[in-house]
């Protein structure tokens, strides 16, 4: 049970679906407003509808955010800006997986792009809100996908050589590391925002679906023995955005076997995850990649 969050406002990036669609439908249920941040409006409304069909005092909006384009990241921020004068939660949760290679408006690689830098420069735009806002939180979400992976700063746009589960890892990673180095510099500026990181396990969404195919039925079968749905699957999403016991920097994922089911929990990434160096250069890439550069002050 999501408790009383009457006057919050709440921004969910992909929420027109899967673990996103979830996350906004449970928020919803708490007082406070849910704006879906999509990048069809089309399917926005439809989520909107549906999530008030079913909680009939939820107030939902809905602005639209391409990702993969930083031109676009700006303009929801400047829409944002326009409706609300604060942000209380930020969930960075809008992601995309294995697609064929492909760039960003930007020139970006799809998935260290979209998955990464649109939710780096989102969330830097919006930092003046957020610390603004009492009590103010980044929630970004990671994949047990991270594990094993690495940053290939030699190759971020996939241009000497793309394999998509390697490259979803990358951006998983730096989903994760970015969650923690903000989490830092928010820490070491006395800002009260907090920053943290979930991973909602395996989950049956529609990230699993081959491209524009639906997956065949004995696929389907499969992923509802040893997947968990996706109401499931944003449990860890709404753990780390409303539990108060959180001081930020903490990691939440399912607490079953190997983290792929189960109820929210604290998990602890391997040792040499949370890289410094590693750390501090993506940081710096991606403020040069994206041109916005994050201001602490107070």
């Amino acid at each position: 049970m999501v408790k009383n969050l009457e006057g919050h406002k709440i921004i969910i990036t992909g929420a027109n679906s899967g673990i996103g669609y979830e996350t906004a439908r449970a928020l919803s249920k708490s007082g406070a407003e849910v704006i879906l941040a999509v990048r069809n409006e089309e399917k926005g409304k439809a989520a909107a509808e549906s999530i008030v069909r079913e909680v009939a005092q939820a107030k939902v909006a809905v602005i639209r955010l391409d990702l993969a384009d930083l031109t676009s990241v700006r303009e929801f921020v400047e829409n944002y800006k326009k409706r609300y004068d604060s942000l209380h939660i930020l969930i960075n949760n809008a992601g995309v997986m294995l697609p064929p290679y492909g760039l960003t408006k930007d020139g970006f690689e799809l998935q260290f792009g979209s998955n990464h830098l649109g939710h780096f420069a989102l969330t830097g735009l919006l930092l003046q809100l957020l610390k603004n806002t009492p009590k103010s939180r980044v929630v970004s979400l990671s994949s047990i996908a991270h594990r094993g992976a690495s940053i290939d700063f030699n190759n971020l746009d996939g241009s000497k050589g793309y394999k998509g589960m390697k490259f979803y890892g990358q951006s998983k990673l730096a989903n994760l590391l970015f969650s923690k180095e903000l989490d830092n510099r928010l820490k070491e500026h006395e800002l009260p925002t907090i920053s943290l990181a979930c991973h909602p396990g395996i989950s049956s969404t529609n990230l699993f679906k081959l491209g524009k195919r639906d997956a065949p039925g004995y696929l389907k079968a499969l992923m509802k023995v040893f997947f968990q749905p996706a109401e499931m699957g944003a449990l860890p999403a709404i753990y780390a955005a409303t539990e108060s016991s959180l001081n930020g920097g903490e990691y939440i994922g399912p607490d079953g076997r190997g983290n792929r089911k189960g109820n929210p929990t604290i998990e602890t990434p391997a040792p040499s995850v949370y890289n410094t160096e590693t750390m501090k250069k993506l940081w710096e890439v991606s403020e040069r990649l994206t041109g916005v550069k994050y201001d602490f002050s107070k």
